[in-house]
């Protein structure tokens, strides 16, 4: 046997703090101006919206989410009370083939998959097909012009946390998706600063009705959609708008519900 090779690195590039620094702060610049004006703004990086984002920018679609939190994923990273494995109905099986979502068959019209894996293949999928994400970033109003959301006004989500006075910038977009859960905060936010009438049996936000996966899977994917003109909801939020019920650890309401409201922006765009 010969000797061990031994790498010399005395020669290597001086690694400068300084660099490393003004190469993440230019990237993120331009990043962040080249979406000051996109096609959608998704703002909550759950699997309804990463859902949404992919199908837009599966098809060219300018598309930037916006996620207040570190990480992508929302409820789905821990399942059903901390076991993470997730269900998916057999309507769901085309779309969780072609974002290589691993899936088992459990029983007929059942599948489980896991939730950790179904976050990170949603996540890479919507990167991958363009969309862009940023995340620890969140949602302070909305811009309305002539009775149509146009865009998103932003802070950072630490600066909300502490309660600083820091005042926010703006991005437009010429659709906005809710996709931020069961708090449904644009709508929320739309409707508190605006004082516009939803949709709903009420004209006002509904809030969610207890569990029944059966009905709410249904009704997620129905209520799916354009609540107010350039304002669409998803998943959870279609669910607190409209008042329908919750369905639990099964996900295949918050898919088919993000690729619908994706095909309907298409089409308009």
């Amino acid at each position: 046997m010969g000797k061990p090779i031994l790498h010399n690195y005395t020669d290597s590039t001086e690694i400068q703090d300084k660099v490393i620094s003004k190469a993440i702060i230019s990237r993120y610049m331009q990043d962040l101006l080249n979406y000051l004006e996109a096609d959608v703004a998704i703002v909550g990086a759950g699997p309804a919206g990463l859902t949404a984002a992919y199908y837009l920018a599966r098809d060219g679609v300018k598309t930037a989410i916006f996620e207040r939190r570190s990480n992508t994923g929302g409820g789905m990273w821990a399942g059903g009370m901390m076991f993470n494995h997730i269900v998916f109905q057999e309507e769901v099986r085309p779309i969780l083939e072609e974002l290589d979502i691993s899936h088992t068959p459990y029983q007929p019209g059942y599948y489980t998959a896991e939730a950790i894996e179904a976050v990170c293949a949603l996540t890479l999928k919507a990167i991958r097909a363009g969309a862009k994400i940023f995340n620890l970033i969140t949602v302070e109003d909305v811009m309305v012009r002539e009775d149509r959301v146009t865009g998103l006004v932003l802070n950072w989500t630490p600066v909300k946390m502490a309660q600083l006075h820091v005042d926010p910038i703006a991005v437009e977009a010429k659709y906005v998706i809710d996709g931020t859960g069961h708090d449904a905060e644009v709508v929320c936010l739309l409707q508190k600063n605006n004082k516009v009438k939803l949709p709903t049996a009420s004209g006002a936000i509904e809030g969610e009705a207890s569990m029944w996966a059966d009905r709410g899977e249904k009704d997620t994917v129905e209520k799916a959609g354009e609540v107010y003109p350039g304002l669409f909801v998803v998943g959870m939020s279609g669910t607190a708008v409209f008042g329908t019920h919750r369905m639990g650890p099964i996900f295949g309401g918050m898919l088919l519900g993000g690729k619908k409201v994706a095909e309907i922006i298409k089409e308009r765009l």
